[in-house]
């Protein structure tokens, strides 16, 4: 498909706006999965690294080892990211004897947990066909340090399951322009991004929040997890200050703010032992 054609399905607002059940929900992830997330099917997009990364030309500034420096940089903190979702939804769906999600939404993070499986499969197989060798996982505390307990309490693992969602959404829109020397990339990094996004909208629909970021705090989120929304209250865009025309609220979350990589690392950094 047509990655312009793709993207255009991506931005059905039907998905953020209509009341859904649980099940209708899983229905739509999975579809979702299987139209946009080909990104996140390592035999899908793995032959596709082979052939299309390698052969494409890296160029920044008519310099390829400086592309493919941010490339793959770009691809290590994606893989960073990833390993920590997968790795979060792993153990929340086993813990407390797999009794910690209830049964009504256990459908949706097992699917989601599927995504970030593959995320990081996809990842680490593009680092490779790059000739780079991926980091391997880090050791994980989600507790950070203590401030969290999300695998005895379910309240505060969807509230990690929001952060860690909204941080990979702003980090991915982050790294495009790092990613842009090689379209295949690009186009996967595009496509995963918007599993992201589908991914952090539900979860903040199951918090009872709207399915976007609200003002600098991401909505009903705890200051731990300030870091995570630094600077989503910006409301001027292309020069325009949306808040004269629409408010604050309104002008602020009409528009998701980058995370930069030394932000979104930092941010990781915080469940890293």
């Amino acid at each position: 498909m047509n990655i312009l054609k793709l993207l255009d399905k991506l931005s059905d607002d039907s998905f953020f706006t209509r009341q859904t059940s649980r099940s209708e929900t899983l229905s739509d992830i999975t579809a979702f999965g299987k139209k946009a997330a080909v990104a996140a099917l390592p035999l899908g997009l793995a032959g596709l690294m082979s052939t299309n990364a390698k052969a494409e030309t890296l160029t920044v500034n008519n310099d390829p080892i400086a592309a493919k420096s941010a490339l793959t940089d770009a691809l290590q903190l994606a893989l960073t990211l990833e390993y920590l979702e997968d790795e979060y939804y792993r153990l929340g769906l086993n813990a407390l004897a797999g009794n910690l999600i209830p049964a009504s939404d256990k459908a949706v993070f097992m699917q989601i947990s599927k995504h970030e499986a593959a995320h990081v499969s996809f990842l680490k197989a593009t680092l490779t066909s790059l000739g780079e060798a991926p980091k391997a996982k880090p050791n994980f505390d989600f507790s950070a340090g203590g401030n969290f307990t999300p695998f005895t309490n379910y309240q505060q693992f969807l509230i990690l399951a929001q952060a860690f969602e909204d941080t990979g959404v702003r980090a991915y829109k982050g790294q495009a322009g790092n990613v842009m020397s090689n379209k295949a990339v690009l186009q996967a990094a595009l496509q995963i991004h918007s599993v992201e996004a589908r991914h952090a909208s539900q979860v903040r629909r199951m918090r009872a929040n709207k399915g976007w970021i609200e003002l600098a705090n991401g909505g009903n989120m705890p200051a731990a997890t300030n870091a995570v929304y630094a600077g989503e209250d910006v409301t001027v865009q292309a020069g325009f200050n949306t808040a004269t025309k629409f408010g604050a609220a309104a002008g602020s979350a009409a528009y998701d703010e980058i995370l930069s990589g030394t932000d979104a690392a930092a941010i990781a950094g915080l469940f890293i032992v």
